[in-house]
Order: structure tokens, then sequence, then C-alpha cells
């Protein structure tokens, strides 16, 4: 059977194709070289969704494609990649990979080290691809569809399957388990039972990933439009111990998981409308349950006071999470400040809340108190007053007659023994 579907027989058309992967494919065409749209792209339109990027397969080498654009750039180790760029948008170039051999260089767990073997064969490239429904082609002379792996057929069925045996492929590239549960969710699909089976057993295998790599795949399960269903899918397959150990660790102590779950849904509701969101504000929700953990410790165990130990807890989950998921200093330190300004939230006398309102990082601080007090961690009329306050900076609501509970109480300034001995010759 042959695996070419013909224009007529599927909804995928230039128009839906960005300007930029058209110059792409047509410039490689006329030097002479195979090039077809794969991946995402392809796999978004036949699912009904507009795709955000799009990626270039081609038996051009990565040098031969940085000859022909002038704004390319290589990138990657472990397999070097063309990145093209056009403005904004960056046009991925992959070249064909070859069949795996043993010549590919692996670790003991068997996940491929080195992966600079080219080929000329797109049969083989394709069951090369991690899932079916990334492994189609679209080809831009006569506007089929090249399918050798199944991934129409799956498309059809709503379900998402790895190309050849799990294990293997797993182990081969652990962040699969990672772009399983998105790819998933993203499509409203189903993961197939032997694609799903052995992820639990394997999920311990991420931590032969390098943090950096991880970082980026965390971003792009939690900081998109299903955020909550990813969330549940890295808890339901075994995966957030190995990403987030302090959080996993005391995902359900009471009012953890509502939080979770109200920050990602927060984040998706930003996604959707097109407002900004930071990785600082997601590190800063995923960590604080084991930073509150951790302070609680410290204050009980060593005595410390609750500023330091929650100085202390801070810097200490922050560097265990390193270990797993790398964090860029640009956001792990905002994260910190946002944690070291929820005590402040207390106290509302005095010049403390103008003070606290000029703050540069006030307003990351207030939205993750607001999330605190939705989740039951805070009281919600502190939260009342401080959004008052924001909304008449220059008449601040006035404060309550009773200290916060817990806060120590205003000790009386004494006066120096001259000031007495000047006040009484007086």
């Amino acid at each position: 059977m042959s695996p070419r579907i013909p224009r007529e027989n599927h909804p995928v058309s230039r128009k839906l194709i960005s300007s930029a992967a058209l110059k792409v494919l047509y410039t490689l065409n006329e030097a002479g070289y195979q090039a077809y749209l794969v991946g995402g792209g392809v796999r978004d339109i036949l699912a009904g969704l507009q795709p955000k990027d799009f990626d270039i397969s081609t038996n051009a080498h990565p040098e031969q494609v940085k000859a022909l654009f002038r704004s390319c750039r290589l990138v990657g180790r472990r397999f070097v990649i063309a990145h093209v760029r056009f403005g904004r948008e960056v046009i991925e170039v992959t070249t064909f990979r070859g069949a795996l051999t043993d010549s590919h260089e692996r670790d003991e767990t068997g996940r491929i080290l080195s992966d600079n073997v080219y080929g000329d064969d797109i049969e083989a490239d394709a069951l090369r691809r991690d899932f079916t429904v990334n492994g189609l082609y679209y080809d831009i002379s006569d506007f089929s569809i090249l399918d050798y792996v199944g991934g129409v057929a799956d498309l059809q069925q709503r379900t998402i399957r790895l190309i050849g045996d799990a294990e293997l492929r797993y182990r081969e590239d652990p962040v699969r388990m990672l772009r399983a549960v998105r790819i998933a969710n993203k499509l409203g699909f189903d993961i197939a039972p032997k694609t799903q089976k052995p992820i639990p057993r394997l999920a311990g295998l991420l931590n032969e990933v390098p943090p950096a790599r991880l970082f980026d795949e965390v971003l792009k399960l939690l900081q998109s439009p299903n955020a909550v269903e990813n969330f549940k899918g890295l808890v339901d397959h075994g995966l957030l111990a190995e990403l987030f150990p302090s959080l996993h660790a005391v995902l359900h102590e009471p009012g953890v998981r509502p939080l979770m779950d109200a920050a990602l849904a927060n984040t998706a509701r930003r996604i959707c409308n097109e407002q900004s969101v930071t990785p600082a504000f997601l590190y800063a929700t995923l960590l604080w349950p084991g930073v509150v953990r951790h302070a609680a410790e410290l204050r009980d165990q060593q005595g410390l006071p609750p500023a330091v130990a929650m100085a202390q807890a801070a810097d200490s989950v922050l560097a265990d999470q390193v270990q797993r998921v790398a964090i860029p200093k640009r956001f792990s330190a905002p994260a910190r400040e946002i944690w070291m300004l929820q005590s402040r939230f207390a106290y509302r006398r005095g010049k403390k809340p103008e003070r606290l309102l000029a703050h540069p990082r006030f307003r990351a601080a207030y939205d993750f108190f607001c999330l605190r007090a939705d989740a039951g961690e805070e009281d919600p009329s502190v939260a009342q007053w401080w959004t008052e306050a924001q909304e008449a900076p220059d008449a601040l609501p006035p404060a309550p007659e009773n200290p916060p509970e817990g806060a120590p109480k205003r000790r009386r300034r004494r006066r120096s023994r001259g000031s007495r001995s000047s006040s009484a010759s007086q």
C-alpha cells in the first residue's frame, strides 16, 4: 500500500502554512534537495488546530542548509539542527536521520548520547520519529501527505502511540514520556495502553536528562492552555516526583493541590487571553509548599526566627531543585523575593503598607498572596484589604484594630540615657 495520500484526501493546504516555512521549502527544493513539512505542524492541521510553528525535514546536511540562508544558525549537540529566522519566526530544519545502529553512542540506561548520523531515506527518518502522529510528511511538490507509520489512522482514532517498542524508545530519550502527556492533552487524545504502561516504571530515567533541557519541557507543559490537565498527567503517571520531589512530598497535604490547580488555571487563562506569564511565578508556586514545610522544620528543630528560617528554606529548596530541573537565576531570584514578601502582607499599620506597595516585586507577591487566600492558606479579608489599598493608594483603608494573629507585638522605642537626663534638666 502506497504511503502517499493525495491532496484531495486531506485538509492540509498551502494557505495554512506560514510564508516563512513555504520559502524554506521552495528554496531547498530549488537547490536540488528533498524537503518536507513534518511533525507538529502537519499533525495540528489534520487535528483541526492552528499550528504555532513549522518544522522541515530534508536530506540537506546542516552546513548545506546554512549556506542557503544568511539568517541560519546551527544548534544542538546530540543532533545538530538548523534554525532559519524570518523576523520573529524561526523555522527548524532537521536532516533525515539514519537508521539506529550499534555505532550510536548510548549510556548505561539506553539513552542516545550522540545522534549525528544522517540518512537519505525518508522512510528511515519516519521510523526514527517519536509518535505516529508526528511522523507525517507534507510534500510541497504535489501537496500530498506521506505516512509510513500509521499516523493518519491514529489521528482518526484520537490515539497517541509510540513508533516501535515503547520501553526502548523511552530509554533512547526519556523526555518522550513528558511529550506523551503534553501532546495527548493538547489534542484531547488518549495515550495507547502499550505507550502508557511503561511510564511509571521508567519515570526515574528523567534523572539522566540534563536539567536545562527539562526546564524547557516543564515550561511547555505548565505554561500552556492545558496546564491543569498536564499537571494531573504528571501526577498520575509518576513523573512529578522526578521533576519536583519537594512538591511531590507534600502534594496530598491540605490546601496544596488546590493551590497548584488555582495557579495553573490562572496561567492557562492568561495564555488564552494573550497576557504575559513568567516562569518566576510558576516556580514560586511549584516550590512554595516545599519551602513552607522546610521552614517549619527549621523553626521547630533549630529554633530559628521565622524570617531566617524562610530564607534558609528558600535557598535549600532552590539548590536541590536545580539538580533536577534548571532554573535560571533571572527566575529563581524573583521567586525567592515573592516568598520573602508573603509575611509582610500581615502588617497593615504605619508606613509598612506604603513601603510594600512601592516594592518592585509587589504585584507578583500580591497575586501570589491572593492565590494562597483563594486556596485557604490566608485570610481572604487581608487580600481584599490590599486590593483596596492599590485602588486608593493615597488613602489607605483603615487597618484592623487587632494585630494579625502570630504577629510580634510592637515594642516601644527606648530613650537613650542622654535623652532622659536632657528631659529631666529641662
